[in-house]
């Protein structure tokens, strides 16, 4: 990301990366599968054929609550007919209308589906059994306006086994949070144009993935759930609290509406003219083998406010789009945390060792979802640092065209339009090489000639690479990394290997027009 500022310094007033839009879910873990509802239900003495009652009146409950609740703060309790209808838009007009600043501003119930359990009766024994089942039921939706959060919302499934989802805006937390700074900002919708005092800014919103979210969600679901406490409590032993939708975005603050609307069409047009499945699989830290068998796939998308490029790695994505208010969003959305990598204390064979395993989607997972995704917004970032200003192609094409001489040692020129050095150029420009770097037999294999079929020829392949990357340090465009046996792109050389193979790719129909 470094490169794309430096690139733009003079049209970009800073960054700003952080959450977006989260969502929690709350499970009851002892209750959420099928032999722990079992167990629930024999502990309190329920049988199968009367299931149904004793759920009713679980959900009864919570109803009566919710009631309750919305007399009591003298708020309204509104039924929502149709699940497609805009909750937010609901709760809004409400408190627009009613003027609330502070606390509940109304419930809200609607008929959504949801996953539970039922009893059916089985076939072949003729016995009643529990099920697991997708079907619908009310959910209650409170809306508040927090002090901390902003405008955010409890969705609480009123059908065992009871699950909650809890919604935040980052964006919204770090407004208040700039106003007890004393922070002077602007702001539209929710994109921030500009922020007197950015670094401050930025270390407040990176507070907000270090929250113990556990202990905060907790204190909100007793708030909405009555069986978590009181006299009928049913020893569930609280919620346990999961990401199941994260948004992380990095806005990148243009100077004016001028700049954006200047270079965002060529970013757009880069990203789906060149990004292909395997630099979108990079960007998502994910590995370009044969191993993945999954699907990548991108879009572009055409709205009112802007243009959207998104890409897809099976369930999360990394997107593109601008805002009016002169911003630009590079935003990642995980909502399959276990693609990616964790390293922490596990049990192997009975003894405790320290492994990268799957990322859980607990909460306690949070600081690496975080550094996943700024990652994944850093790559892209670096990725259109080639779009800059711009100059003839001669001008980058003629200065590696000479032979040059470097430690008394004469190289010959580089053909950047040749299928030999094309071919060079486009592996050490992969999405892994801008990535990490590059070694010799990461490059070998694409080479001409390079196949290996013996020793003799395995020595003489990596010579001939060798030779290879030193030609290419002599015209500048990689350097080697001291003490170790990696080499990376300079942005000179990124420059060229990008535009000679744009010219070999263009159509020479719309080059001649």
């Amino acid at each position: 990301m470094k490169r794309f500022l430096k690139r733009h310094a003079n049209r970009i007033t800073g960054t700003l990366t952080g959450f977006d839009r989260v969502l929690f879910r709350g499970t009851l873990r002892s209750i959420s599968y099928q032999n722990g509802m079992d167990i629930f239900l024999s502990s309190q003495h329920v049988l199968y054929k009367d299931f149904a009652s004793f759920a009713q009146k679980i959900s009864d409950r919570l109803k009566t609550h919710a009631e309750s609740m919305a007399q009591r703060l003298k708020r309204p309790l509104v039924y929502v007919a149709s699940s497609k209808e805009s909750k937010e838009t609901i709760a809004r007009t409400i408190m627009e209308k009613d003027g609330i600043t502070d606390g509940l501003i109304c419930i809200l119930s609607c008929v959504e589906p949801c996953q539970s359990f039922s009893i059916r009766r089985d076939q072949g024994t003729k016995h009643l059994v529990l099920t697991p089942q997708q079907r619908k039921c009310l959910h209650l939706y409170f809306y508040y306006m927090d002090r901390e959060f902003g405008l955010m919302h409890l969705r609480l499934q009123t059908w065992l086994p009871m699950s909650i989802q809890i919604c935040i805006n980052g964006r919204e937390w770090l407004a208040r949070a700039l106003d007890r700074a004393h922070i002077t900002y602007e702001r539209r919708d929710n994109c921030f144009t500009r922020i007197d005092d950015l670094p401050h800014a930025q270390q407040l919103l990176d507070r907000l993935s270090q929250r113990k979210w556990h202990r905060l969600f907790s204190v909100m679901a007793r708030r909405v759930n009555p069986w978590l406490h009181g006299n009928d409590a049913l020893n569930l032993h609280g919620y346990y609290w999961t990401v199941r939708q994260a948004e992380f975005a990095t806005d990148v603050m243009f100077r004016d509406a001028d700049s954006l609307h200047e270079y965002y069409p060529l970013f757009v047009r880069h990203a789906i003219d060149q990004f292909r499945s395997d630099d979108v699989l990079r960007f998502l830290g994910r590995r370009t083998n044969i191993r993945f068998n999954g699907e990548v796939r991108s879009d572009l998308t055409r709205r009112t406010e802007g243009v959207r490029v998104k890409h897809w790695v099976e369930s999360n994505s990394i997107k593109m789009y601008d805002k009016p208010a002169c911003g630009g969003r590079i935003e990642t959305t995980i909502n399959n945390p276990r693609q990616f990598k964790v390293r922490r204390h596990v049990r192997r064979h009975g003894n405790p060792v320290t492994a990268w395993v799957p990322m859980r989607k607990g909460v306690v997972d949070m600081r690496r979802l975080v550094q996943v995704c700024r990652t994944a917004n850093e790559r892209y970032l670096e990725a259109l640092a080639v779009i800059g200003e711009s100059s003839p192609s001669h001008k980058l094409l003629d200065s590696v065209s000479v032979p040059v001489t470097r430690n008394g040692r004469r190289y010959r020129a580089l053909r950047p339009i040749s299928p030999e050095d094309a071919t060079i150029f486009q592996r050490v420009s992969g999405p892994a090489a801008l990535l990490q770097g590059f070694r010799n037999k990461d490059i070998r294999s694409p080479l001409p000639g390079t196949e290996q079929q013996s020793p003799t020829e395995r020595r003489k392949c990596t010579a001939r690479t060798s030779r290879t990357l030193r030609l290419l340090c002599a015209h500048e465009v990689v350097y080697k990394v001291p003490q170790t046996n990696y080499y990376r792109i300079t942005q000179r050389g990124q420059q060229i290997m990008t535009t000679s193979l744009r010219f070999r790719e263009s159509n020479i129909a719309l080059l001649a027009a």
